[in-house]
C-alpha cells in the first residue's frame, strides 16, 4: 500500500531513516552513499533496468568500508521503491516529496533529504512517464503507435532547453471497447529503452 509512504507507520519510517544515517559518520560520504542507493532505484523506475540488486549494492559498500547489513539495506531499498513509486504516482515535487517524509518522520537527516530531494526534482518526471505509459499499457490492448522528434524549449522531463525529446502518441482500445489516445514525452534514452522493451516483448509473443 503506498499510503506507507505518505505517512504509514511511523516507527518503520523512523527505522529507516535511523538506517540511512548508519552509512559512514561524515557527511559528504554518507550523501554519496544514499545517492548511490537512490540511483540505482530510479534507474529501475524509469525502466532502464530489470531490477534492483541489493546484493551488488551491499557489496560495493562493503568495499566502500561501510558496514551495514543485507537485511537493512533490504529495508532501505523497500522503503525508498515504495516511496518513489508513490511520488511517481502522484506526480509530486521534490519540495512535496520532503514534506511528506519530514510529516512521517522527525529522524530524517537535512542531508538525507537534500539528497533525495536534488534527485528527485531530476527524475521524478521521468519516473512519472514510465508509470503512465506502463498503466496505460496494462489495462488496454495497443492498436497504434506513433512518434515524432523534437527539441525541448521547456519541459518537465528534460533537464536542459535544447535537450531533444520524443513525442509518443498511443491508441488503446480499453475493456469497455472505447479507443483513447494518449501521449507521453520522453527523452531519448528513455525511448530507446521503451523500444527495447516493445521488442522483448514482441519476440516473447512469438515464442507462445
Amino acid at each position: 500500500n503506498c499510503k506507507v509512504a505518505e505517512g504509514g507507520r511511523k516507527s518503520d519510517v523512523a527505522k529507516l531513516s535511523n538506517l540511512l544515517r548508519q552509512l559512514k559518520p561524515d557527511r559528504e560520504r554518507r550523501c554519496q552513499q544514499q545517492s548511490h542507493v537512490c540511483q540505482h532505484i530510479l534507474t529501475y523506475l524509469q525502466g532502464q533496468t530489470r531490477g534492483v540488486d541489493s546484493a551488488e549494492i551491499c557489496d560495493r559498500f562493503q568495499s566502500a568500508g561501510v558496514r551495514l547489513d543485507h537485511e537493512a539495506l533490504q529495508d532501505i531499498i523497500r522503503f525508498l521503491l515504495l516511496t518513489f513509486r508513490s511520488g511517481g504516482k502522484s506526480n509530486i515535487s521534490g519540495d512535496e516529496l520532503v514534506s511528506k517524509l519530514e510529516e512521517s518522520s522527525n529522524k530524517w537527516s537535512k542531508a538525507s533529504l537534500q539528497v533525495l530531494h536534488k534527485l528527485w526534482s531530476e527524475h521524478g518526471a521521468l519516473v512519472h512517464t514510465q508509470q503512465d505509459v506502463q498503466a496505460v499499457l496494462s489495462i488496454g490492448q495497443l492498436v497504434d503507435m506513433q512518434w515524432k522528434l523534437g527539441m525541448a524549449v521547456s519541459s518537465d522531463s528534460c533537464r536542459s532547453l535544447n535537450s531533444p525529446y520524443v513525442t509518443l502518441l498511443l491508441k488503446i482500445v480499453e475493456p469497455s471497447g472505447q479507443i483513447c489516445q494518449r501521449s507521453f514525452e520522453m527523452t531519448i534514452p528513455q525511448f530507446q529503452n521503451f523500444h527495447k522493451q516493445f521488442k522483448e516483448i514482441a519476440a516473447l509473443m512469438e515464442m507462445v
